[in-house]
């Protein structure tokens, strides 16, 4: 027997929508525990400085501890290891640092400001970086937003802040004391992949935006309808999207062009949507078709089956104490690379932004954790054949973290246990007790995308 064939295409109730309209904050104490845990970093690093980087587009590292972007321009976050903390700020961002949800004292640094803004007040980078409390001979951990893996570099020599910066900085403490420690933030033991259970129920919001969002697009999909009113659909309550968002009909990327137009669905054309907000995205594709008979290609038995039988496999078989190596052989077992051609890491990490990092590559020793948020990230490409994707999130939470779920948030976690029970119910999919859905419609998938009623399960 084939195992594509335990995928069945079933007429079956859509998930019962939550909906989620109320963000949660972070607390206080959220954020002094976020501080607390880099300062212990840094003492078993032995870094004397760390230093984040932050811009609009590369600023998660920088908001994880001052909980805002430096909206128009570029900031930097400076904590020394017995806690004193500076914000170096442009002109359009300096009243920001009365905000910051850690206490630091603001340093203007005109260089930060839009161009051709004032440069008042202006003097050497230099200078900025000493009445921040850098001084010669210090240990100084840079942080940007990427963390590097190359087989053929020193990973700490290479930064991805601008030269300027880099350069003042090599100026002042020397080369040999200047490192990019992104991997302390967003590696295999970074302070980023594990959060509490008020930082699940914040991200879970915008994880349930997307979920909501999309599902309401794939309802409103229909002949006639554009891109743009998708589009529309998709994105929700004027909240920052963490990716581009695609609702695309026919041919994708035509003259470069990667947003929504007025193009309407036509029958038989391939979909693509996708949304994603701070903790999660959702993204579907497939046909605009009503049922099976109308295709004209493979695309049921040639990927669609396939690639969600490989999504059925990762949810059943993910875990804690699980290693990533072992859930990138699983996805290696039922869905062969060499013939579904993926290529990227089967499922990654999650936050504000869409991809923090991934603990799931071949050869990966790191452990899966509570307290985790991941991706199911499969995206298999089969040549004459449309792109098969139902991408969601989910939480991994062991005992002591579902209880305290339970006693903070005892309506997240009731939906998180009605979420459990129509994917195990209604999908065929069983969960390890430690998995949480981070939105109402993980593993809920139309291939055939005009057909509100049917959709996949497994037998």
């Amino acid at each position: 027997m084939n195992l594509f064939d335990a995928v069945k295409l079933k007429e079956i109730p859509e998930p019962i929508i939550s909906k989620a309209e109320k963000p949660v904050m972070l607390s206080d104490e959220t954020m002094q525990e976020r501080k607390a845990k880099l300062l212990a970093k840094m003492q078993s690093e032995k870094l004397d400085v760390m230093l984040i980087y932050g811009d609009l587009e590369h600023g998660s590292n920088f908001e994880y501890l001052t909980g805002f972007l430096p909206r128009f321009e570029e900031a930097l976050l400076v904590v020394h290891k017995n806690g004193t903390a500076y914000l170096l700020l442009g002109n359009e961002n300096l009243n920001k640092a009365g905000i910051s949800r850690i206490k630091a004292k603001a340093v203007h640094v005109p260089y930060f400001s839009l161009p051709n803004q004032p440069m008042q007040g202006e003097r050497s980078l230099i200078d900025c970086f000493k009445e921040a409390g850098i001084q010669k001979g210090m240990q100084l951990g840079v942080v940007g937003w990427k963390m590097f893996t190359s087989q053929f570099n020193d990973n700490t020599q290479l930064f991805d802040l601008p030269y300027y910066i880099v350069q003042a900085l090599e100026t002042l403490v020397g080369r040999k004391n200047l490192m990019n420690r992104c991997d302390l933030f967003i590696g295999a033991e970074g302070i980023r992949t594990i959060n509490n259970a008020n930082e699940l129920a914040h991200y879970e919001f915008g994880s349930a935006l997307a979920s909501d969002g999309m599902l309401a697009a794939m309802n409103m999909l229909a002949a006639g309808v554009s891109e743009m009113e998708l589009g529309q659909c998709l994105n929700r309550y004027g909240q920052r999207n963490s990716v581009v968002t695609i609702a695309a009909a026919g041919e994708r990327f035509v003259k470069a062009n990667l947003y929504p137009t007025d193009n309407q669905v036509k029958l038989g054309d391939k979909i693509s949507l996708t949304v994603g907000y701070k903790g999660g995205l959702s993204s579907r594709s497939g046909y605009a078709l009503y049922d099976e008979t109308q295709l004209t290609v493979p695309y049921l038995d040639g990927i669609a089956k396939p690639y969600y039988y490989a999504v059925a496999a990762w949810l059943e078989n993910i875990q804690l104490g699980m290693s990533g190596d072992a859930m990138y052989q699983k996805i290696e077992q039922v869905l062969p690379k060499h013939k579904y051609h993926w290529h990227l890491n089967p499922g990654h990490l999650c936050a504000d932004e869409e991809w923090l990092s991934s603990p799931i590559f071949e050869g990966s020793a790191a452990s899966l954790k509570s307290g985790m948020l991941l991706q199911i990230d499969i995206i298999p490409s089969v040549e004459g054949l449309g792109g098969a994707s139902c991408e969601s999130g989910i939480a991994l939470a062991d005992a002591a973290l579902r209880n305290q779920l339970k006693q903070e948030y005892p309506a997240l976690y009731e939906t998180f246990m009605k979420r459990r029970a129509y994917i195990s119910e209604v999908l065929g999919i069983h969960l390890h007790p430690e998995v949480l859905p981070m939105n109402d419609t993980v593993a809920y998938y139309r291939p055939l995308m005009l057909n509100k009623k049917l959709a996949f399960v497994k037998e």
